[in-house]
């Protein structure tokens, strides 16, 4: 996607489109017209676009507007010659009408992408931090294969996943990202349900942060020829591709990914995505409308933290967008000396803003698109499908917890670390 802009931690990069919050409960007939009344587009529902199977980006390219019905939110494109401007006050003057703001490009959160993407602007993390220890280099293809076991799972240890009765059987996991290799053969037989938001893009992940994700959260208990790397190792999966092959999604994807999933009944739904905040920025009303909307429907959204702090030079960033929410579980990073990546932002903003729980985020072995099959890598990324692995253990353990109370019972189970809630939340997440 080439007209797509490179991360970082400048102010969040617009798509075109404009997002629109309407008031709870409006009928569909009062949503069209106010849409009608201030573009003269007609507004697709959610429902209609699932049922003719056409992707986000087309309803939106044929018509300029859709709606997603259980959200309340819709998607759209401004008048030609509208620089949003207009239209978004145009929009607002409309008493069915709760926010509007631009629509931005989100990303995929590993810290191998934010180097890459710093690179690319003529940035070294690692000239900039000589001091960095060699686990925080970019990962070699051979490394995963060659792994000593004992190095390569320190993350099942340290959460006691590999321990564990639970294995997440009968729980269904979602994870939104950049798709799934599909032909992974440590996933033979498994049970996977997956759809594509990404417009001339299946399911198949090109990039491979989606196959790792995936990878950590429900990995096979005994890969052939390899040490096992995934937590829920028996819970069912659904693969939901948000991000395109560069790594990068609209929030249109993203919200049509959650409305998915949350339709699919999913008890855990991961999102190693997001883009920096500023400090001070308050949580995204947007996301936490869609995170209620899932905890009030049985989901629990859980979220990468963001990994745009240099802590090695007292630098914390703020919790990313949208893991910054108060309906979302926020997901920070920690090393096998649990001590917090120097990459892991913390909850310095507040009101929404904080660290739920920690994760394993550096030197994570997981599955890989073939042929490569494997990879290490480092991220609150990483983290985040240990906790929603963890997540399905304890779904599994116990039919009760399902959305706020599975919340609660994550930041219970934890071992506490000796960080500050603002680095490491409660704790470590830990498995039944």
């Amino acid at each position: 996607m080439n007209d797509v802009p490179v991360p970082s931690t400048a102010p969040p990069a617009p798509t075109g489109n404009m997002l629109v919050m309407f008031e709870p409960r409006r009928k569909a007939s009062a949503l069209a017209k106010i849409v009608a009344d201030v573009s003269g587009r007609k507004l697709v529902h959610s429902r209609d676009y699932r049922a003719s199977a056409l992707p986000v980006q087309e309803i939106m390219q044929s018509e300029g507007a859709l709606n997603f019905d259980e959200l309340g939110i819709a998607v759209m494109a401004p008048p030609e010659g509208d620089t949003g401007v207009g239209f978004a006050s145009a929009l607002s003057a409309n008493a069915g009408v709760q926010t509007v703001r631009p629509e931005f490009w989100l990303y995929a959160l590993d810290w191998r992408a934010r180097h890459a993407a710093w690179m690319r602007e003529g940035i070294s993390l690692l000239a900039e931090a000589g001091d960095v220890a060699p686990a925080f280099s970019l990962p070699a293809t051979a490394r995963a294969a060659a792994a000593p076991p004992a190095s390569a799972t320190w993350g099942l240890a340290a959460v006691g996943a590999d321990v564990t009765r639970f294995t997440g059987k009968g729980i269904r996991l979602a994870v939104l990202d950049t798709g799934f290799d599909l032909a992974h053969p440590d996933f033979v037989g498994r049970t996977i349900v997956s759809e594509s938001f990404v417009p001339g893009e299946t399911v198949q992940d090109g990039q491979g942060h989606g196959t790792h994700c995936i990878g950590t959260a429900c990995g096979p208990a005994s890969p052939a020829g390899q040490v096992r790397y995934g937590v829920a190792c028996e819970a069912d999966i659904h693969a939901g591709k948000v991000l395109s092959n560069a790594g990068s999604g609209r929030e249109s994807w993203i919200l049509a990914g959650i409305e998915w999933a949350v339709g699919h009944k999913c008890e855990v739904i991961s999102m190693s995505l997001g883009r920096a905040v500023q400090p001070g920025e308050p949580p995204d009303p947007f996301y936490e409308r869609a995170g209620q909307f899932a905890l009030d429907n049985g989901s629990l959204v859980i979220a990468a933290a963001g990994n745009e702090s240099w802590r090695q030079f007292g630098i914390i960033a703020p919790v990313t967008a949208p893991a910054n929410a108060e309906t979302i579980m926020a997901v920070a990073a920690v090393d096998e000396a649990m001590a917090v990546a120097p990459f892991s932002c913390g909850g310095v903003n507040g009101s929404g803003g904080e660290v739920s729980v920690a994760g394993p985020g550096v030197d994570v072995l997981s599955s890989f698109p073939m042929p490569r099959r494997y990879e290490r890598l480092n991220g609150t990324s990483m983290a985040t499908p240990h906790v929603a692995g963890l997540a399905a253990l304890l779904a599994q353990s116990d039919p009760s917890l399902r959305g706020k109370a599975l919340w609660q019972a994550i930041e219970q189970n934890v071992r506490a670390l000796g960080l500050p809630a603002r680095d490491a939340g409660s704790g470590l997440a830990l498995a039944p």
